[in-house]
């Protein structure tokens, strides 16, 4: 109890038009962390003090927030074995601090379940991804987001199993996801200026060193409702960006690297719309991925 007094008495100092007085009673709400935010909400909605006062617990709530999504992906990046669906889920955090995590992940085993329903163990690799691009494609009507394309929102993946629109590393990370949690060997590729999908050779999988281009059965576009296609027209994409191949380019990424893609992908969102306090996070968050 006396805590809770404590945190209610320093959340009535944010208040005091001094502004040292106010540094220092951040600081000090900024080290109890999250544990704070239910009295911070508390003290917004009961709006007896002024606008000053209101955007300081606005500041102090995302400050807190943000801290903790940096420090979870931190520990995520350095992890053993970390999870992608983990590394999706703290990125959406950033946006939606409160999303439904439950509700995420039985949207994602529904689909999953539905898939499976399809699925049996006479299918060819092609034949599985003609089964997973009818019931996310035509079923669920998932679909590139051509129309806001560079819009923040298609790399959230709450929003993106909202509205049924996303970009092509949301789309695809739906796809592997489900793929994986399926056993089918699915992985994402980080193509420049696009994200796809390679379907391995199961043997694959086995190998202790590196898997190389030729384990790649074929490669599948999420955001162009699951064309398949081989690594030639990979080449041509590349000629006409006048890049030179790089393994990288055909090979499945690690989950660090789709997570950094990720936050790429929403800093270059950012700056489009001139929001320079975000691209300022998400480059922070990004440098949390480091070794």
């Amino acid at each position: 109890m006396k805590q809770l007094t404590d945190i209610s008495s320093l959340i009535q100092l944010l208040d005091d038009p001094d502004e040292l007085v106010y540094s220092h009673v951040k600081i000090q709400i900024m080290s109890i962390g999250e544990g704070a935010i239910p009295n911070l909400e508390e003290a917004w909605e009961s709006n007896l003090f002024g606008v000053l006062f209101q955007n300081r617990i606005e500041e102090l709530i995302h400050e807190i927030q943000f801290d903790a999504v940096a420090k979870s992906l931190n520990e995520w990046a350095h992890a053993e074995g970390a999870s992608l669906l983990d590394g999706v889920m703290i990125i959406n955090r950033y946006q939606y601090p409160d999303f439904d995590q439950e509700k995420m992940l039985k949207t994602l085993e529904q689909i999953q379940h539905d898939i499976w329903l399809e699925l049996n163990t006479n299918l060819t690799a092609f034949e599985q991804v003609k089964v997973i691009n009818h019931i996310l494609f035509q079923i669920y009507g998932f679909s590139g987001n051509t129309l806001d394309y560079h819009s923040p929102k298609n790399s959230f993946l709450s929003e993106v199993l909202e509205t049924k629109k996303g970009n092509p590393l949301s789309l695809s990370l739906i796809y592997s996801i489900i793929s994986q949690n399926l056993d089918l060997p699915i992985y994402g590729v980080n193509l420049p200026h696009h994200f796809i999908l390679a379907y391995l050779d199961r043997f694959s999988l086995y190998k202790t060193n590196n898997i190389f281009e030729t384990d790649v059965l074929f490669y599948v576009n999420p955001f162009s409702k699951g064309t398949v296609f081989s690594k030639k027209e990979i080449d041509y994409f590349l000629e006409q960006l006048k890049l030179d191949p790089e393994d990288s380019f055909f090979k499945p990424a690690t989950n660090v690297s789709i997570i950094r893609r990720a936050l790429s992908n929403l800093e270059n969102s950012y700056t489009k719309l001139g929001n320079d306090d975000r691209v300022k996070e998400i480059k922070h968050l990004i440098s949390q991925l480091e070794d």
